[in-house]
């Protein structure tokens, strides 16, 4: 692989399209893709789905034979923590880390950071491609590649929805099919919100009630809704210019998350 360039995409299987735009911005850049698929136990908490994460390793990898992914790594627990996660030594990112999905999910962002910088360590890609749907997750490695020198170029994907909306996940799986055509509603609770803001309203936490409100209304339990700086995901000062409103809820057996930004001239 001498002189060429290395693209990656970290999953945990379970693929869908979203995926697979993730691999194909990956090979536009790059001459060698590699994908892997690790169900990370150390980013999940307690009480939470590890044990019955959707687990479709055979489709996966047709998935990737047919988006062309010339690698997939593929490893054990034992492979990625050979000496027992509970004495894994751990990459913390102190900033962005309990707020949003890290105040739901507490160690979580530790898990991510540790399990990536091991497969940065093994991969050597040059460039990682995340999904911008989990946009604290690519925020908070964009930091950590930063703050410990890693020759890795991070690039955001763009969110892949279904034709109504609503952004892909494996955990979409757990939606029944009542609750499948009303969980637009945190969707649409994120394009209303970016519509008052970009007709002028700087009343952000009037703006956020009112959101969190259409999607109670609609059935769901909130996790948060709220209104950032697209880069630092502190609330956001009525003077800036990147916006990101992000939202989470809970449906009967899932916890979606989604998001929106905006640029203000």
């Amino acid at each position: 692989m001498a002189g060429k360039r290395i693209g990656f995409v970290p999953t945990m299987g379970n693929l869908h399209q979203g995926h697979i735009s993730l691999i194909d911005r990956a090979r536009e850049t790059n001459d060698i893709v590699v994908c892997s698929i690790f169900v990370n136990g150390l980013q999940f908490g307690l009480n939470e789905d590890w044990d019955k994460y959707p687990r479709t390793f055979e489709n996966d990898c047709q998935k990737l034979r047919d988006a062309n992914c010339d690698f997939l790594f593929h490893p054990d627990d034992v492979e990625m923590y050979p000496n027992g996660m509970d004495t894994q030594t751990r990459v913390i990112c102190p900033t962005m880390t309990d707020v949003l999905c890290g105040a739901s999910r507490p160690g979580h962002f530790e898990g991510v950071t540790t399990v990536v910088s091991k497969l940065f360590n093994i991969v050597q890609p040059d460039e990682a491609v995340f999904g911008i749907k989990d946009y604290q997750q690519l925020a908070v490695i964009r930091r950590m590649a930063e703050d410990l020198c890693m020759p890795v170029q991070i690039t955001a994907g763009d969110i892949a929805r279904e034709a109504d909306g609503l952004a892909m996940s494996s955990r979409n799986g757990y939606l029944t099919e009542e609750e499948r055509p009303k969980v637009i509603c945190l969707n649409q609770a994120l394009n209303w919100a970016k519509e008052q803001i970009e007709q002028g309203r700087k009343d952000f936490d009037a703006v956020r009630e009112e959101a969190i409100k259409q999607i109670e209304d609609t059935g769901f339990r909130i996790d948060y809704f709220s209104i950032c700086d697209s880069k630092t995901l502190e609330m956001a000062a009525v003077d800036d210019k990147q916006i990101t409103i992000l939202g989470a809820m809970y449906t009967g057996g899932a916890r979606l998350i989604d998001n929106i930004s905006l640029s203000l001239d």
